[in-house]
């Protein structure tokens, strides 16, 4: 994306909503960008800027191009997404899945208002999201920006469901894995010396977020996703920074689950089995479509 500076703004782009930055409290009411606002928007586009070669790269492969962003929250990636790159396209969608009841209605009546005529909203959690008749029975792309905890693994889980082309997640809060840490801690103790990577609460906390991403990627890697993993933006501006991005590629890496049975069974995460090894309905053998 070209940066081009709009109202003596460098940050905001040519082309841009004004209205919709302003709308979202981007921008003040008399155009103004804070300091806060600033880092917030910094980071969406640093994520726009990933997400965009995906989307250019696949948009040609589907009549009627669909992105489902999960955790929505105020939509603050899906509103952008769509103005900078859907919105001059005569097809494609963006739904928005949130819980909060309140939020979905607020983001209908600002599509509305701006003329966003491809955006829809359903409140729903990312869970229910997978098996819900309103929802089409494939889309093309999977977001989730900060969707916390476990709606992180219903989004991925939705992805593979719905044999999305590509996923991109900022995770936030992985809760699960360092509470089944801390609840095996005594057995671990007692079993094995990797045990003090987690015998320290704060230890507990990294490991356990370090850990669940280690096996998201095996999970996509094992439903035929080319998966990287890299830095969103800098530390500076935000801790939750990790960015795991998967591409459809139809091949599954042969050892994925493999590996991620055994680091269940290495760290007593048995239980969790079903979270990161899910029986998917659909198939995800032969090559992208």
């Amino acid at each position: 994306m070209k940066k081009t500076a709009v109202s003596g703004i460098p940050e905001i782009r040519a082309g841009q909503s004004v209205e919709l930055l302003k709308e979202l409290h981007i921008l003040t009411r008399d155009g103004r960008l804070n300091q806060d606002s600033r880092r917030k928007l910094k980071q969406v586009y640093h994520l726009c800027n990933f997400i965009e070669p995906l989307l250019a790269e696949t948009w040609g492969e589907s009549p009627d191009f669909t992105l489902a962003d999960h955790g929505a929250g105020k939509s603050y990636l899906g509103f952008i997404l769509y103005d900078l790159f859907f919105k001059s396209r005569a097809s494609g969608r963006i739904l928005g899945i949130e819980t909060r009841a309140e939020l979905v209605g607020k983001s209908r009546e600002l599509a509305a208002r701006l003329g966003f005529g491809r955006m829809e909203f359903f409140g729903l959690t990312s869970g229910e999201s997978i098996r819900a008749p309103a929802l089409p029975a494939r889309v093309d792309a999977v977001t989730a920006l900060h969707a916390c905890d476990t709606a992180t693994d219903d989004a991925i889980r939705f992805a593979l469901e719905k044999q999305a082309r590509f996923v991109a997640l900022v995770p936030c809060c992985q809760a699960e894995v360092a509470a089944a840490l801390r609840g095996n801690k005594n057995a671990a103790l007692a079993r094995t010396p990797l045990s003090e990577l987690w015998r320290h609460p704060i230890h507990t906390r990294e490991f356990g977020g370090l850990l669940t991403n280690a096996l998201r990627c095996l999970t996509l890697e094992a439903h035929g996703y080319q998966v990287t993993v890299t830095e969103l933006v800098g530390w500076e501006h935000s801790l939750k920074n990790e960015l795991i991005l998967a591409r459809r590629a139809g091949q599954v890496r042969g050892d994925a689950a493999r590996r991620l049975e055994a680091i269940l069974r290495e760290f007593d995460l048995e239980e969790l089995r079903p979270r990161f090894l899910p029986e998917i309905s659909t198939l995800t053998e032969g090559p992208a479509s």
